[in-house]
């Protein structure tokens, strides 16, 4: 077989197992995304012969999740950067960039500030990604809107590059200060590297050296939502400060064909042979859509007349070859959590408003709060919900919850607090609400007096959501039309999980929770 058929076989593969919710490559060849569920806007770095990178969290905590891997293609979460909230900040956690220096791990991340509620860029430092991170507040005030860090050293010091003007009626820019050499503050006046004279957006850029040339890889069109047309293009020049030539051949990437809608904003790292990866986000075609915007790896190249390019072509790929040799990359087939350990694994968030909820694992179960009446504003509640990313787009979730105490505990599939559906447990009743752009609608209910019942929802993006509940005997399936696609936000996607709600502080109690493709 000739390495074209060979590699439309593996093609074919993962669309066919892309199907039934499972990616399993052959030895050699890795499908993307390398991180499967909604993490935009990622950040990696090299440590060693160890990999990191991060992404937004937006309304959910802990704040920017934290992965690893040791071959660029297998990656599994192991920390957080923030536990709670940096006190200057109140929420839109997003775009979160590491960088390595004197030791020491920095994070610039932008958020927005608790005072006037303008987007700014923070940073924070730790000892190791895998450890939280100390805060130092914010670093790049700048405007009505200074988003989308990006840290470099040139020439002996340290610059800070970020997206400014984003919500002016002006050219958007990507503008560039020096940094302090503890890297905490900014020096002197910004200068500008890039103009949107286009004004067709610029942001997400990555800057660095390579071969006698400055290069800034950026995002271009739209970020988000059902019409993304995000892309990647190319900018080059001999001095860092500019000026800047765009490559005549941009965009270098993009979606547009049958596998990736768009991709864009990331961070190239390099390997400890010197080759150049590439990792930013896309939204994958179809059905597919509806697992959010999903870090994908590329490699990258330098071409002969000096420009950046894919060395897998134009649009975002679905496959290619693995970085290192003898690697095989692990499929990703559900998630099962029984409670047993002493601590809540990994990829569990929280909603807003951030702070850790009370959790607690007892003997195989785990005791979730709600929130206490008197911290519930007249007319308003405060639920938790605790969710995990999707990352397949069709499956089902299931919990089994006990009927004790006050207040509506049990399965939701979770946007915010103004879009969710939520199979609810309450004072001898089983009820199905939906809450979709804030109208809250009970939607069925119906008595039942026992002690436990157990929860499931089907999960289909483009069909109504299926709901069933079981206290003894068959599945019971509620009637209903809810669409988890009218959950989706803008910038991030609904999540499944388990919510709590109510005017009580007293703990939902569930036996375990598991999702199946």
């Amino acid at each position: 077989m000739n390495h074209k058929l060979l590699f439309l076989s593996i093609l074919l593969l993962v669309a066919f197992q892309a199907t039934a919710g499972i990616v399993r490559m052959p030895d050699g060849y890795y499908s993307n995304p390398v991180i499967r569920g909604d993490v935009p806007d990622p950040s990696i770095i090299r440590i060693g012969e160890t990999y990191y990178a991060t992404g937004t969290s937006s309304e959910w905590a802990p704040l920017y999740p934290v992965f690893e891997s040791k071959d660029l293609v297998n990656w599994t979460q192991v920390g957080s950067v923030f536990n709670e909230p940096p006190a200057w900040t109140s929420h839109s956690f997003w775009a979160p960039e590491l960088f390595c220096a004197d030791g020491k791990v920095y994070c610039y991340y932008t958020a927005r500030r608790k005072s006037d509620g303008v987007s700014y860029i923070g940073v924070a430092v730790s000892d190791s990604p895998e450890k939280e991170f100390t805060d130092h507040g914010p670093v790049v005030q700048f405007g009505n809107e200074s988003i989308d860090a990006f840290v470099f050293e040139a020439e002996g010091d340290r610059y800070i590059t970020f997206k400014a003007y984003g919500l002016d009626k002006r050219p958007i820019e990507i503008l560039c200060y020096r940094l302090s050499k503890d890297g905490l503050r900014v020096e002197g006046e910004p200068f500008a590297l890039l103009r949107d004279d286009d004004r067709i957006g610029m942001e997400g850029q990555c800057v660095f050296f390579r071969d006698g040339w400055w290069y800034i890889l950026y995002a271009a069109r739209g970020c988000c939502g059902p019409r993304s047309d995000y892309e990647v293009r190319v900018a080059r020049s001999r001095d860092f400060k500019g000026p800047y030539e765009y490559d005549p051949g941009n965009p270098i990437m993009r979606g547009g064909n049958e596998e990736f809608q768009a991709c864009g904003h990331g961070t190239v790292v390099l390997s400890p042979e010197g080759r150049m990866f590439f990792m930013c986000h896309a939204y994958l075609a179809g059905d597919d859509f509806y697992l959010g915007r999903q870090p994908i790896l590329v490699e990258l190249e330098v071409t002969e007349d000096g420009w950046i390019r894919s060395t897998t072509g134009k649009y975002a790929p679905l496959t290619a070859k693995t970085p290192f040799p003898g690697t095989r990359q692990l499929p990703q087939d559900g998630f099962h959590d029984s409670f047993r350990g002493k601590e809540l694994c990994q990829g569990w968030m929280w909603n807003y408003p951030y702070s850790k909820p009370d959790i607690r694992l007892r003997r195989g179960k785990l005791f979730l709060s709600g929130t206490p009446k008197e911290d519930i504003p007249a007319g308003k509640w405060r639920g938790t919900a605790l969710c995990r990313r999707a990352t397949v787009s069709a499956y089902s979730i299931e919990t089994k919850v006990y009927a004790r105490g006050e207040g509506q505990k049990g399965l939701t599939v979770y946007g915010d607090n103004s879009n969710y559906a939520f199979l609810a447990v309450e004072d001898g009743k089983v009820s199905l609400i939906s809450n979709v752009r804030g109208v809250e609608t009970v939607v069925y209910q119906v008595p039942c007096k026992a002690k436990s019942v157990k929860l499931r929802c089907e999960v289909d993006p483009l069909s109504s959501l299926r709901f069933f509940w079981k206290a003894r005997g068959k599945w019971v399936e509620v009637p209903s039309d809810l669409s988890a696609a009218a959950l989706i936000q803008w910038d991030r996607m609904f999540r499944p999980g388990l919510l709590n709600r109510g005017n009580t502080s007293e703990p939902a109690v569930f036996d375990y929770f598991k999702m199946v493709p």
